[in-house]
């Protein structure tokens, strides 16, 4: 899934060019083929599909070299997760019914790769026989506010001698406040939630038509050959235009009774504010500070430098806790704070500078 805004990394993620499509490590590969490359060392890259807004069509085309054109799927308007899903699983279903689908967000990332291959792909085989819905589950290492949080039932688990242990799932929570994560991270029964999802296709067709009958008869065509045809792009757009928009968690997780989640630890992050960043990026200077420009820095501590034009001279002196990012048409100032760029973005739309996101 490669459609998404990545508003909380402004102004290095924007709407033209949001953080999926972005090297924010500096590693020569942007966050997407970061995840194609990672998903390629189990799944041949001609099954490998890539769903994304329209208007990224000419970046996703440039940076997916190697996956067919069939297998990028694009959304005329942004509705969330579950029709994205719900697009990719019919489409699917026309070219091989019996398929076993890893879904995954584009700009995550992923330390321990061989570990996470070896989980998804032992849980891609439970999956193949199994007619349940799995997530994965990541192990909280604090208690962390931007994720959102799994309640597994320690009672109900799979069959002993599968290769990965999975439970059935009680809750689903959004992003909770600092107490409500405590008590989930101390009682040691929530996993953080990692937006992955693995199931066979029969499945997740059954259970978005028992939960989201509305949307999926949208997608579905019926008997009709519209998928991988001229004519699915207008179908497509008529979906789009009438879809609400919703996610597969609210829309489906949630409510199924077929949830099960399968706890990993493969040094996972969304990465979705700079926070996030700063926590993640262990090269740190002597002073705690993320330096990607050309700079000269002086009494600045625990601050993220970056700027987007390495031949800009960047001076900061007196800092301590803050961001100074230069990108474009941007330069923002601000506290380190994860709610800053928030406040900030509120701001912009309020004075309609909405050039600047």
């Amino acid at each position: 899934m490669a459609g998404g805004a990545g508003s909380r990394l402004w102004p290095l993620s924007r709407n033209a060019k949001p953080k999926q499509f972005i090297d924010l490590l500096g590693t020569g590969r942007t966050l997407l083929q970061m995840t194609i490359d990672r998903a390629a060392r189990f799944i041949p890259r001609e099954n490998i599909l890539i769903v994304t807004a329209e208007k990224y069509r000419e970046v996703v085309e440039e940076q997916a070299a190697g996956i067919p054109g069939d297998n990028i799927l694009y959304e005329p308007f942004k509705r969330n997760t579950a029709p994205c899903i719900a697009y990719a699983t019919y489409k699917l279903l026309a070219k091989d019914p019996e398929a076993v689908v890893a879904v995954a967000p584009s700009d995550h990332i992923i330390t321990d790769e061989t570990n996470f291959v070896e989980t998804i792909s032992a849980v891609m085989d439970y999956a193949a026989v199994h007619d349940q819905l799995f997530t994965i589950g990541i192990k909280p290492t604090s208690p962390n506010t931007n994720f959102g949080y799994i309640q597994f039932n320690k009672d109900q688990h799979t069959e002993p001698g599968t290769p990965k242990e999975g439970f059935q799932v009680k809750t689903f929570t959004e992003k909770p406040n600092l107490e409500l994560a405590t008590v989930f991270y101390e009682s040691g029964e929530f996993l953080w939630n990692s937006g992955i999802f693995i199931w066979n296709l029969k499945t997740i067709k059954e259970e978005m038509e028992r939960y989201l009958p509305e949307m999926t008869e949208l997608f579905n065509p019926k008997g009709r050959n519209v998928y991988f045809t001229p004519q699915e792009r207008d179908f497509i757009q008529h979906s789009y235009n009438n879809s609400p928009s919703i996610s597969i968690d609210y829309g489906v997780m949630e409510k199924t009774r077929k949830a099960w989640v399968f706890p990993a630890d493969f040094g996972w992050s969304d990465l979705g504010t700079w926070e996030s960043i700063y926590s993640y990026i262990s090269d740190k200077d002597d002073s705690g500070n993320i330096v990607h420009a050309n700079t000269i820095l002086g009494d600045v501590e625990g601050s993220i430098v970056m700027s987007s034009d390495k031949k800009k001279l960047v001076i900061v002196k007196g800092l301590k806790d803050y961001m100074v990012v230069d990108s474009n048409n941007v330069l923002m100032i601000c506290p380190r704070a994860d709610d800053a760029v928030k406040e900030i973005l509120v701001d912009l739309t309020a004075k309609d500078k909405g050039e600047y996101l």
